[in-house]
Protein backbone atom coordinates (compact mmCIF):
# COMPACT_ATOMS: atom_id res chain seq x y z
CA UNK A 1 0.00 0.00 0.00
CA UNK A 2 1.43 3.85 -0.83
CA UNK A 3 0.46 6.59 0.81
CA UNK A 4 0.35 9.60 -1.76
CA UNK A 5 0.88 13.11 0.21
CA UNK A 6 0.39 15.99 -1.47
CA UNK A 7 3.20 18.57 -2.08
CA UNK A 8 0.77 21.26 -1.42
CA UNK A 9 1.31 19.55 2.83
CA UNK A 10 4.46 18.37 2.57
CA UNK A 11 4.92 22.59 1.44
CA UNK A 12 2.67 23.89 4.31
CA UNK A 13 4.35 21.91 6.39
CA UNK A 14 7.53 23.98 6.18
CA UNK A 15 9.54 20.64 5.80
CA UNK A 16 11.50 18.69 3.16
CA UNK A 17 10.12 15.87 1.93
CA UNK A 18 12.92 14.11 3.90
CA UNK A 19 12.07 15.62 7.26
CA UNK A 20 8.37 15.45 6.62
CA UNK A 21 9.16 11.63 6.47
CA UNK A 22 10.88 11.57 9.74
CA UNK A 23 8.43 13.81 11.67
CA UNK A 24 6.26 11.38 10.82
CA UNK A 25 8.48 8.00 11.87
CA UNK A 26 9.21 9.86 15.06
CA UNK A 27 5.80 10.38 16.11
CA UNK A 28 4.62 6.86 14.97
CA UNK A 29 7.79 5.14 17.65
CA UNK A 30 6.65 7.61 19.96
CA UNK A 31 3.22 7.09 20.47
CA UNK A 32 4.20 3.02 20.10
CA UNK A 33 2.52 2.85 16.76
CA UNK A 34 5.59 1.68 14.75
CA UNK A 35 9.02 -0.37 16.19
CA UNK A 36 12.30 1.11 15.69
CA UNK A 37 13.12 -1.13 12.88
CA UNK A 38 9.44 0.51 10.83
CA UNK A 39 9.86 3.74 11.87
CA UNK A 40 13.50 3.65 10.55
CA UNK A 41 12.46 2.79 7.18
CA UNK A 42 9.91 5.30 6.84
CA UNK A 43 12.09 7.94 7.99
CA UNK A 44 14.49 6.23 5.01
CA UNK A 45 17.28 6.09 7.84
CA UNK A 46 19.47 3.36 9.34
CA UNK A 47 18.44 2.37 11.96
CA UNK A 48 21.59 3.96 14.16
CA UNK A 49 20.90 7.21 12.57
CA UNK A 50 17.45 6.84 13.60
CA UNK A 51 18.20 6.05 17.44
CA UNK A 52 20.44 9.09 16.71
CA UNK A 53 17.75 11.12 15.64
CA UNK A 54 15.75 9.85 18.70
CA UNK A 55 18.55 10.82 21.00
CA UNK A 56 18.50 14.16 19.78
CA UNK A 57 14.73 14.63 20.39
CA UNK A 58 15.41 13.60 23.52
CA UNK A 59 12.19 10.71 22.52
CA UNK A 60 13.78 7.44 24.71
CA UNK A 61 14.26 4.88 22.83
CA UNK A 62 12.52 2.05 25.31
CA UNK A 63 9.42 3.05 27.25
CA UNK A 64 9.27 1.54 30.50
CA UNK A 65 5.73 2.50 32.71
CA UNK A 66 4.37 1.54 35.85
CA UNK A 67 2.65 -1.30 34.57
CA UNK A 68 6.22 -2.69 33.56
CA UNK A 69 7.73 -1.48 37.21
CA UNK A 70 4.79 -3.42 38.91
CA UNK A 71 4.99 -6.70 36.56
CA UNK A 72 8.71 -6.70 37.24
CA UNK A 73 8.67 -6.57 41.21
CA UNK A 74 5.62 -9.25 40.48
CA UNK A 75 8.37 -11.17 39.10
CA UNK A 76 11.37 -10.50 41.35
CA UNK A 77 8.94 -11.81 44.37
CA UNK A 78 8.08 -14.54 42.84
CA UNK A 79 11.71 -15.81 42.18
CA UNK A 80 12.55 -14.67 45.84
CA UNK A 81 15.06 -11.97 44.78
CA UNK A 82 13.40 -9.32 46.56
Amino acid sequence: MSIVISDEIVQASQLTPSEFRQEIALHLFQTGRLTLGYASQLAQMQPKDFRQLLKQRKIPLYSYDVEDLELDLKNLRELGRL
